[in-house]
């Protein structure tokens, strides 16, 4: 496991110390977890252009035509 330094901002010490004490978990738990979710939006990213890259109007058109044109239900308008 990696160590690293960091330096930031008073304001955001203050709000990551608090937020982490709400928490019940330590200030490093906290900006491991804050990472984890950075990189996690990231790679979604990254994985939804790769998916829409492979895209295709005219499947996603035939796929559409097969849908039976109904009203939807009462709970889903």
């Amino acid at each position: 496991m990696g160590s690293l330094s960091l330096r930031m901002p008073d304001s955001y010490h203050t709000a990551v110390k608090e937020l982490a004490m709400q928490d019940n978990i330590s200030i490093n738990q906290f900006i491991v977890s804050a990472v984890a979710e950075k990189i996690a939006a990231f790679e979604t990213e990254r994985y939804l252009e790769t998916r829409a890259s492979r895209a295709s109007k005219e499947k996603f058109l035939s796929v559409l035509a097969k849908a039976p044109a109904t009203e939807p239900e009462e709970f889903d308008r």
